[in-house]
């Protein structure tokens, strides 16, 4: 039986105090993601906040970042409108990574078994070059291989291999790429 009142953050760590987190939901939710917030300054704002973003990153209006200071996005990757990177654990991203419209990447969950619903929670590392299309859901705990790809609407709750295809019928080899 669930005992929600039970439910505490013990064992979860935000990463900075409250006044740091009230800043950067107040820059969150009044300028980053604003259609009219360039893009280069989603990047700026993110390196002020904590995270290590490489060269050439494009991150689009709308994108939502719970804890810029657990997010780490390497060289030439893009972060497509409307992405949710629900990092309450690191997400680490490679370089050349694509992540589309309305995908979530989401490093949060809640021990089912327990009556606490205490916190499972877990890192997500997308590999170089890999792709999450459009609407993707990658579950805590998951690593994407390099030059993989998880297809449009998929939920991804388990590793996928480097080169790999994962569609809402299942996996298959990807090309390597040019």
């Amino acid at each position: 039986m669930r005992n929600l009142p039970a439910f505490t953050l013990a064992g979860y760590e935000k990463g900075r105090g409250k006044l740091v987190q009230a800043l950067w939901f107040a820059v969150l939710n009044t300028v980053f993601m604003a259609w009219f917030c360039p893009a280069a300054l989603r990047v700026a704002l993110l390196r002020a906040f904590g995270a290590t973003i490489g060269e050439g990153v494009l991150i689009r209006h709308r994108v939502r970042v719970l804890w810029p200071w657990k997010l780490t996005i390497g060289d030439h990757s893009w972060i497509g409108e409307g992405a949710w990177l629900l990092n309450l654990e690191p997400i680490t991203i490679g370089a050349h990574v694509c992540v589309s419209q309305e995908a979530l990447l989401c490093t949060g969950s809640h021990d089912h078994r327990a009556a606490d619903f205490r916190y499972r929670n877990a890192p997500i590392v997308v590999g170089d070059g890999a792709w999450v299309a459009t609407r993707a859901t990658v579950l805590a705990g998951v690593t994407i291989g390099r030059h993989a790809v998880a297809g449009a609407g998929t939920v991804v709750h388990r590793d996928l291999p480097d080169l790999t295809l994962q569609t809402a019928d299942g996996r298959r080899p990807v090309e390597e790429p040019v």
